[in-house]
């Protein structure tokens, strides 16, 4: 082999070639858009960015975007790119005014790569730019340049426009979910007073920053009023709600933090440190920290992430050669929540008070763990219920976004995925009959009931969220009405004690075909009636059509399509006007009848589709 290496083993790929052949190393996972870090919506977020960060430095109060089908246009009022560098801007590799801190302490994007890796990857790519009383327009096809346009006098307000469709070559059959734009949108509004954003009519304006984002993604009960803090560079809100676990909504220079990083962990530490410090009391941090719900948003100066998506921050420093991270949210915090705190007698003795019965329900919740860690029944159970991947969320590995655990409910049905799965990124977790209606139920029914003990103990989400072992949870139940049932069971179950994994969208609902339409040389999967229509005429004669009236029935290699590349997920979704407690009553409370009625109406092949197949 040695004797094949030589000159012509090296290559040089150019800036376009080297984003489409690793598009992961841009965008993160590709996705179809089921989830909200798939890469279509980076690709969104890069071109706004870019408009987020003129109307910091003061140029242009609005931002327009339009989303029609797969095709993309982002209009701002900014200053517009320099005429004479609008082509180098969105197609020579690290290239940009972002360089210049000066021009751009805290903006979202320093490296130059933004608006190139949307250009490569898409199949149209318009950008315009108006400046002065001139535009220049010119059009790319992945990454390459087709249409240069002179530059023309323009009565068009200034700023610049950028329209693209991403590639289907890269991201498929893709599709923009209108519920994860928006809700992008209303974080820029939070942290963006004064700026108005328009998505296809629709308007998003926020005065009071965090404050607001709180009072809108609340939906539960609170102990207390929020308590809302501005400093230098940093503005925090929290409070604490009758829900459980910790849940923060974390920004850097306007970038949605998802998964954190060190601003959100010097939150965490000095939020127990001033509490802490102001009772007088060496209370545990789970107990000050249990049921809160926090927003922070911080800017520094040259930020530093740990991946091109921007999802979590690994700078130390404020500024080069300036604090730390650290030591600057500690600061702020400790004077300005110790201030308040004095000064609102009332909220400091209610937040006593959820402190304290946080202390009492982990005190009783510490015996029943035991009993169930004790126990030698736990470890071989899980062993059989769980069949584990390789590769997990909370490793450092390139795949690990990938990593999924499927929820079944019987023996063939895990059997089949376990079979057809990538061993690697999949894992299967069984469910012994129906799960237990939890709505109502305190969380000792997590550690009590083994179904959900397990389930719990496969998710690894036992002491915190953030160790989540899998990117996708999703529940594999068949299309009929005891599927339904049981996967409305386990959506209560998440909703009643894991609502942030719904709102970090990691929760999704598998869907599998209903039947395979095939004649000798070519078979459909249809996942509906009137796919199951289309396949046949495509067709004609007489196909032979199988319906698939249960996961079971799907033989280990047709499954494999269903859970690989085409695999096709439904997002479990919190609007933003759904109330978890709300749901929760309708689904699972006392109106059965009503419930009875959504699972039928709500079910896959509904009495007339049976009736048609038998006729057919």
């Amino acid at each position: 082999m040695s004797e094949n290496y030589n000159e012509s083993s090296i290559k040089s790929l150019d800036w376009k070639e080297h984003i489409r052949l690793r598009p992961g190393m841009y965008i993160g996972k590709l996705g179809d858009g089921s989830a909200p870090d798939d890469g279509i919506y980076v690709l969104l977020k890069e071109i706004i960015d870019n408009s987020i960060d003129e109307f910091v430095m003061g140029n242009g109060k609005s931002i327009e975007i339009d989303i029609q089908d797969h095709k993309v246009t982002v209009r701002d009022h900014g200053r517009g790119i320099p005429l004479g560098m609008v082509n180098a801007c969105v197609s020579k590799i690290n290239t940009g005014a972002k360089y210049d801190s000066n021009v751009f302490k805290k903006a979202v994007g320093l490296n130059g790569v933004g608006s190139k890796a949307v250009n490569a990857m898409s199949s149209y790519f318009e950008v315009q730019s108006i400046r002065e009383g001139k535009s220049k327009t010119s059009v790319f096809h992945r990454g390459e340049l087709v249409e240069d346009d002179d530059i023309v006098n323009s009565e068009e307000k200034q700023g610049t426009k950028i329209t693209f469709i991403p590639d289907n070559k890269i991201f498929g059959n893709f599709h923009f979910l209108t519920d994860y734009i928006e809700k992008m949108l209303w974080n820029y509004a939070y942290l963006n007073n004064g700026l108005t954003l328009y998505f296809n009519g629709s308007r998003f304006i926020a005065k009071n920053g965090l404050l607001d984002l709180l009072q809108n993604e609340i939906d539960t009960s609170i102990c207390y009023p929020i308590i809302h803090l501005k400093a230098e560079d940093f503005e925090f809100a929290f409070t604490h709600s009758k829900q459980y676990g910790e849940e923060y909504y974390s920004f850097v220079n306007g970038q949605n933090t998802t998964q954190g990083g060190t601003h959100q962990q010097a939150f965490r530490e000095s939020i127990v440190k001033t509490i802490r410090e102001f009772y007088n009391k060496n209370f545990e941090p789970a107990d000050i920290r249990t049921s809160i719900v926090a927003a922070l948003s911080i800017k520094v100066q040259e930020p530093v992430f740990e991946s091109q998506t921007k999802t979590k921050l690994g700078s130390q420093f404020m500024e080069p050669d300036g604090r730390t991270v650290r030591t600057f949210i500690t600061d702020m915090v400790t004077q300005n929540l110790d201030n308040f705190l004095h000064k609102n007698p009332e909220t400091a003795e209610a937040l006593l008070n959820k402190i304290l019965l946080n202390m009492k329900e982990r005190k009783e919740m510490a015996g029943i763990k035991k009993l169930v860690k004790d126990s030698a029944k736990k470890t071989s159970l899980h062993n059989k219920k769980l069949r584990d991947c390789r590769i997990h969320l909370t490793a450092n590995d390139e795949r690990k976004l990938e990593s999924t655990l499927f929820i079944t409910e019987g023996d063939s049905a895990s059997g089949s995925i376990t079979k057809s799965r990538d061993v690697n990124t999949q894992a299967v977790f069984s469910l012994k009959g129906k799960p237990l209606n939890s709505y109502g139920l305190s969380k000792k029914i997590v550690y009590q009931n083994e179904e959900f003990n397990l389930l719990q103990a496969a998710l690894n989400i036992d002491e915190e969220i953030d160790n989540l072992r899998y990117n996708y949870i999703v529940i594999a139940t068949d299309a009929d009405v005891d599927g339904m049932h049981i996967r409305l069971l386990l959506l209560t179950f998440f909703l009643q004690f894991y609502p942030d994994l719904i709102k970090r969208g990691h929760l999704y609902i598998l869907q599998t075909p209903l039947f395979r339409v095939r004649n000798k040389s070519t078979t459909y999967y249809c996942y509906s009636h009137d796919e199951k229509l289309k396949a046949i005429e495509k067709l004609k004669g007489k196909p032979e059509i199988t319906r698939f009236k249960g996961l079971g029935e799907i033989s280990p290699d047709e499954f494999k399509h269903f859970i690989g590349n085409d695999i096709r997920l439904d997002p479990v979704i919190l609007k933003k006007d759904s109330a978890v407690n709300k749901l929760l009553e309708f689904y699972m409370g006392k109106n059965t009848p009503e419930r009875q009625d959504f699972i039928i109406d709500n079910l896959k092949i509904d009495e007339e589709e049976l009736a048609m197949d038998e006729i057919s």
